[in-house]
């Protein structure tokens, strides 16, 4: 009771754990007792060595205070389904939609409809090609009505007014869209769901209109022009479609590097990266959820996205296994079985999961899992979480080299190969495990928010303060380059490539930009194609995007706005793939993190090894 009530005042760096929620008002610290709970009752269900584990500061199992409920994490929704066939929801049936308008509006309501049958995020898959019928019938709309009002215009202007008058309806549709996703504070804890929408690769005339209607909304942003934090865009990059100045996409291609560099989104999707690039039968194209998640392979079936998510994922403490080992062979040694006993783990998890009934999570089972449909209100849903994915995740590989060979992956190549084997074990065991089981079992470069100080706390009140190991307040996420190395954009992007094929579970890698690009789409289109061409498979571009809420300036503010003066200054930063309108709400170790941050030049070196 005394752990639970000091939930009620508690330090900052607990209550700010996810900075898309508010910690002080209601609904979140009830989330908070009640998560402390949960965790606690978690713990009556894992083994002995995994409890060791954890007390240990080496393992951390996510979501923990959700184990119990039996829920999964995530999942791409067949939003092209739902809008054609119609949906149950709760209090009754919802008729199929008619237009962009109703089509646009209805999945808002799905996500709304899905967002607490799991706990982590959402995503649509094929946001174009979902809705591009939709666009096409508001068309046909416009058509008819034309014929029948000006029947004695030429063909050709009744068809360029039709398409004229779908665009402004499917701009003002999409516009609608973002402040739904941006206001819908419904998730548990008072927050707006994270929903992830993967778009690019449509080449019809509606298909084209609608993502550029929807790029040309998410630039205007919301109502007094502020950045809209949701949905999170992913534009999907491929060659013969949008990256080359002859591919019919191309322009919208153009058009999305100008928004990244005014709003921050979208990221960009590799689908020519040699792990994303199977010919597929029905054509299915990989699609990430924006923290990074990818879903794609499915031991039991073809491979495919919609449908499917990740049941869980436990992370290893990189950094505490290599303080613990004395040379580079007991490393890999300690990493492979604590990567064993983490599939152990999540074995253990499935298996209560998969003991759960369709009717505890009606809509995920009757309408957007995969086979779903297949189960009766009582049948447990072990025959279709198969499809999902198990995670085993990792965090810290910087510090980890740092004790290994006295140097991170970003000064040291012995490092970076290292870096590399290490990975590829862990690797070796989750595919292990897959064929042994039949599970899906993947490895995730870690999106780690509330856990970046969470390991580091620990490891520095056990080790001392270790220079470029425990002196900062945080790890570095996954595999990634750390923060405040000064390497060149070419050489981030090129030292992280080789773990994005590693990673299989998701990956992304960042690159930290000045205001300036802002303003220069061509460079950012450059940093695209540095990404493509490295294989690369998720990239994103961060760079300070700043307002003043006063006069709305736009640009990098220090202080101050220098036009008003005012210091009433919005600041959109980006953290673990999503983005946030105020730093009041990152934990302590992300802040940290946040200020040391460095601009990776165009043309300056790292040094040598």
């Amino acid at each position: 009771m005394e752990s639970l009530e000091a939930l009620l005042t508690p330090p900052q760096d607990i209550e700010q754990e996810n900075a898309n929620i508010d910690g002080k008002t209601p609904l979140a610290k009830l989330q908070r007792i009640a998560g402390e709970a949960a965790r606690q009752m978690m713990r009556r269900h894992l083994e002995a060595d995994v409890l060791q584990a954890l007390d240990d500061n080496i393992l951390y199992i996510h979501d923990a205070d959700y184990y119990v409920t039996g829920t999964t994490t995530c999942a791409q929704i067949p939003l092209g389904q739902l809008l054609s066939n119609g949906f149950q929801t709760t209090h009754g049936s919802i008729r199929p939609a008619q237009d962009i308008r109703s089509a646009l509006a209805l999945a808002a309501i799905i996500v709304q409809a899905n967002q607490n049958m799991q706990h982590g995020g959402q995503a649509f898959a094929t946001f174009d090609d979902d809705v591009a019928p939709f666009v096409e019938k508001t068309y046909q709309r416009e058509w008819t009505k034309l014929n029948a009002l000006v029947p004695h215009w030429k063909r050709r202007k009744r068809e360029r007014r039709a398409w004229q008058e779908t665009y402004e309806k499917t701009f003002q549709a999409c516009e609608a869209f973002i402040h739904n996703t941006n206001s819908m504070h419904s998730r548990g804890g008072g927050q707006v769901p994270f929903l992830s929408v993967n778009y690019g690769t449509n080449t019809t005339q509606a298909g084209r209109l609608f993502q550029r209607a929807l790029l040309t909304a998410t630039e205007r942003g919301l109502g007094r022009g502020e950045t809209p934090i949701f949905p999170i865009q992913i534009f999907k990059v491929k060659q013969g479609i949008n990256l080359s100045p002859t591919d019919p996409n191309y322009d919208l291609f153009q058009l999305a590097t100008r928004v990244t560099g005014k709003r921050l989104f979208p990221n960009f999707a590799f689908l020519d990266a040699p792990f994303n690039c199977q010919e597929q039968p029905g054509g299915a194209e990989v699609a990430y959820m924006g923290c990074r998640t990818r879903v794609f392979e499915d031991r039991g079936d073809i491979p495919s996205v919609t449908g499917r998510g990740n049941l869980s994922f436990t992370s290893i403490n990189l950094v505490r296994l290599a303080l613990q080992s004395q040379t580079v062979d007991q490393m890999f040694e300690a990493v492979q079985e604590t990567t064993r006993l983490a599939c152990r783990q999540l074995i253990a998890r499935y298996e209560f999961q998969a003991s759960r009934t369709a009717d505890e999570f009606p809509f995920l089972y009757q309408h957007v899992w995969k086979d779903g449909e297949m189960l009766k209100s009582t049948d447990q849903v072990g025959p279709v979480l198969k499809h999902g994915t198990l995670a085993v995740g990792f965090i810290g590989l910087a510090e980890c080299l740092t004790v290994l060979t006295g140097n991170h992956h970003g000064y040291s190549e012995l490092a970076h190969q290292i870096g590399i084997a290490l990975i590829q074990a862990m690797r070796t065991v989750v595919d292990n495990y897959g064929e042994m089981t039949g599970l899906n079992f993947s490895l995730l470069a870690t999106p780690a928010e509330g856990l970046s100080g969470k390991f580091t706390r620990r490891d520095a009140s056990d080790f001392g303060e270790i220079k470029g190991v425990t002196d900062q307040p945080y790890y570095t996420n996954s595999f990634h380059i750390p923060v405040d190395a000064p390497v060149t954009i070419r050489e981030k992007i090129q030292l992280e490539a080789p773990f994005h094929a590693l990673c299989n579970g998701g990956h992304i890698t960042y690159v930290e930009t000045d205001g300036a690009l802002a303003g220069n789409p061509q460079a950012i289109e450059d940093i695209v194609r540095l990404m493509a061409e490295a294989g690369i498979g998720y990239g994103s571009i961060n760079h300070p995007v700043d307002r003043c809420l006063d006069c709305r300036t736009e640009q990098t503010i220090e202080d101050q706005c220098p036009v008003c003066g005012s210091r009433s200054i919005e600041r959109i930063r980006r953290i673990t793939g999503y983005l946030v309108g105020t730093l009041d709400r990152w934990n302590e170790a992300k802040r940290a993190e946040e200020q040391n941050r460095v601009k990776h030049d165009v043309t300056r070196s790292f040094p040598s090894s």
